[in-house]
């Protein structure tokens, strides 16, 4: 497991806990895990597991699977992390957010050995390997440019068997755009609803105006305006994905919003990185589907406005 934030730490504890020899490429939770393993705590499964550890890839070698938990802003540490992982028989997994990333690893390694992941997730790291489990886990994943192979179905069986809902994506690019649905108006105006709603709408950060507090999910459903753009944005992803030949049905605006509901006061990933001042996913998340639906002739406006708000909002690079 490459980037064993809250999401890795907690699939690469399952996989260890069912009896994988698990390996996790760690660096700031390096000696606390080393020391007391990964501890998850949940409303319906607590456990500790303790997979081997390791600061560099070279003391893990080749790997039969390499999944990838990275931030997408850490993708240019790809060519320096994965190769000494992979070998001809690796198969590798990314389970990172947004899209294009895929497309970075076929930089480095053949289609054939490339898959791609969504995580249908809500986790917390709380502490130096310590993850809080809120909801879900479902990984649902796909081949990269290609149906799905035998391998892809014995990875889920795999999966299942260590208590991880799993599903197979005849179209991972399909899937791809379904997750966007939810990631880019709740991970976004999450963020964004610290410029205040007017920002938000006119898509500008006046210079020194100040700041609010960030939306967690509940806040952004009990409010007429917020709830409005949520779907709003929801709308223009779905469009956005129809006009480049991912027809999704619109009801699932809907699913999506009662689903959210049951999370509760759920503080999306985004949101976490910019409270703790850490660069946001802009491109993977944000900028890339927006480069896509304008390369489908779409206008549209919210996803504009929302992106030109968390580009001025982002932590600036030291």
């Amino acid at each position: 497991m490459v980037g064993p934030g809250a999401l890795g730490s907690y699939y690469g504890a399952k996989l260890c806990r069912d009896g994988h020899e698990t390996h996790l490429l760690l660096w700031s939770d390096l000696e606390a895990v080393r020391r007391d393993g990964i501890e998850v705590r949940g409303l319906t499964e607590s456990f500790r597991a303790r997979p081997r550890c390791a600061a560099t890839p070279e003391e893990i070698g080749p790997c039969d699977l390499v999944l990838i938990g990275l931030k997408t802003t850490a993708n240019r540490e790809f060519p320096r992390l994965l190769p000494p992982l992979v070998a001809a028989h690796t198969a590798v997994l990314t389970l990172q957010n947004g899209l294009g990333n895929e497309e970075d690893l076929a930089e480095l390694f053949p289609v054939a050995q490339i898959l791609g992941g969504l995580c249908f997730v809500s986790l917390n790291r709380i502490a130096p390997g310590v993850v809080r489990h809120l909801d879900g886990g479902k990984i649902l994943f796909g081949e990269f440019r290609r149906w799905p192979e035998p391998r892809t179905h014995d990875l889920a069986t795999m999966f299942r068997h260590a208590g991880i809902p799993c599903q197979v994506a005849a179209d991972l690019a399909m899937a791809h755009w379904v997750k966007l649905v939810w990631n880019i108006p709740f991970n976004g105006l999450g963020v964004a609803s610290v410029a205040g709603y007017e920002a938000v709408l006119a898509g500008e950060v006046a210079a020194g105006a100040p700041r609010g507090a960030c939306r967690p999910t509940d806040q952004l459903l009990a409010d007429p305006r917020w709830m409005a753009l949520v779907r709003g944005l929801m709308a223009e992803v779905i469009a956005a994905a129809g006009a480049l030949g991912h027809a999704i049905d619109p009801g699932l605006v809907d699913a999506e919003i009662e689903r959210t509901r049951g999370m509760g006061s759920y503080r999306a990933s985004t949101l976490v990185d910019f409270e703790r001042g850490s660069p946001l996913e802009l491109d993977n998340l944000f900028l890339r589907p927006l480069s896509a639906a304008r390369s489908a002739g779409l206008t549209v406006p919210r996803m504009e406005a929302l992106c030109r708000v968390l580009a001025a909002l982002a932590p600036k690079a030291a």
